[in-house]
């Protein structure tokens, strides 16, 4: 197999090395002596400890969807805005759902890991870097399918792909920018673990070190790429040579359909609502929703031009049947990342994908 795709350290230092996803640092245990518990009292207090403990645990478990807002965590990209344009119409309160939005994709999966949020915008590729790093996890809503929304950029006289042997790509490693990277290098006849020297950079380091000239290229995406080739820089690489192969998906965690189904089926209205407005008032949308991503509403909109957003009708194709095609789609995008050592355990994508909760949102 492949080895893994690791990335270097530029002499400059603009880039810097990380763990792969799936490194897992352990703390360690504290070994402070206790003091001895021994006789009726502590025994008595001992009981009367456990039992206020198990009343807190109760009352804990009570804190459900009724109290306790879903946190859903997303990073800055043009396909994940109809969940804001829907908190900006107020089609969701603070006290049902809040958006966190994070700088990258790396630290909204961090982010699901760790617990602070049960529900995650990802593309797929990264779905599965979930699942191969432990994470239980199941698809519950198509977002979108990238078509030129993501690219590989160069800095001029660096013109084509074939013009990066030797030189320093810039991409987010642990993420969707090592698919896109390998797979572009592949369609044209390069490697990506030798013809090139990858520096790991989160997406809100891409401009700095692009526009510096600390990289050579740079793997990004909407709004960056539109800014990006504003200051001059070129296309070598779009996601309209790999079509339906960059797909973005919403995830949770499979207690969380259980425990707080209403939560979701509010968030998935609100997103299909908010995609109804878009369609009736695309200007006004567009205006809403630019500002976000440091767009004007005009170029907000041409970057529109770069994804598919999926409707109700979409996902409902995409999500059912005993063989999902979304799932089929995960399952070749499985394949091809464990053979380019994208992924560091296969990965079993039973149960991957829920379609109960577009069923039931409202037409």
């Amino acid at each position: 197999m492949t080895q893994p795709l690791i990335p270097s350290r530029l002499p400059s230092d603009a880039g810097r090395a990380r763990p792969c996803p799936w490194l897992r640092v352990h703390g360690r245990a504290g070994s402070q002596s206790q003091p001895n518990t021994d006789g009726p009292s502590s025994s008595w207090l001992a009981r009367i400890t456990k039992f206020l403990v198990s009343i807190f645990l109760v009352l804990a478990g009570c804190s459900d969807e009724r109290t306790t807002p879903l946190m859903v965590g997303t990073n800055i990209w043009p396909g994940y805005e109809p969940l804001y344009l829907a908190q900006a119409q107020g089609l969701y309160s603070d006290r049902d759902i809040r958006l966190v939005q994070h700088p990258s994709a790396s630290e909204v999966i961090r982010a699901f890991r760790n617990g602070a949020i049960p529900v995650a915008a990802v593309t797929l590729d990264e779905a599965l870097l979930m699942l191969a790093d432990g994470m239980q996890i199941k698809v519950i809503l198509v977002i979108d399918s990238s078509a030129g929304g993501d690219v590989i950029l160069g800095r001029p006289p660096i013109i084509k792909m074939e013009d990066l042997r030797g030189k320093h790509v810039g991409c987010e490693a642990s993420a969707l920018g090592a698919f896109v990277l390998c797979r572009a290098a592949e369609l044209h006849g390069l490697d990506c673990h030798k013809d090139m020297s990858v520096v790991d950079l989160e997406v809100d380091e891409h401009e700095t070190a692009f526009s510096s000239g600390a990289i050579d290229a740079v793997v990004t995406f909407e709004p960056i790429r539109t800014r990006l080739l504003a200051s001059g820089a070129k296309l070598l690489f779009d996601s309209r040579e790999i079509p339906n192969e960059i797909i973005d998906v919403l995830v949770v965690r499979p207690e969380v359909i259980r425990d707080r189904k209403l939560q979701l089926k509010k968030l998935l209205d609100g997103w299909f609502r908010a995609l109804a407005y878009m369609d009736a008032h695309p200007v006004e949308a567009a205006a809403i929703m630019g500002p976000r991503e440091q767009l004007s509403g005009q170029q907000f909109t041409a970057a529109l031009s770069g994804l598919k957003i999926l409707k109700r009708a979409d996902n409902l194709i995409m999500l059912r049947g005993p063989q999902p095609r979304i799932a089929q789609a995960a399952a070749k995008l499985a394949s091809f990342m464990e053979q380019r050592g994208l992924l560091p355990n296969p990965v079993s994508l039973s149960g991957f994908v829920s379609s109960g909760l577009v069923e039931e949102s409202a037409p």
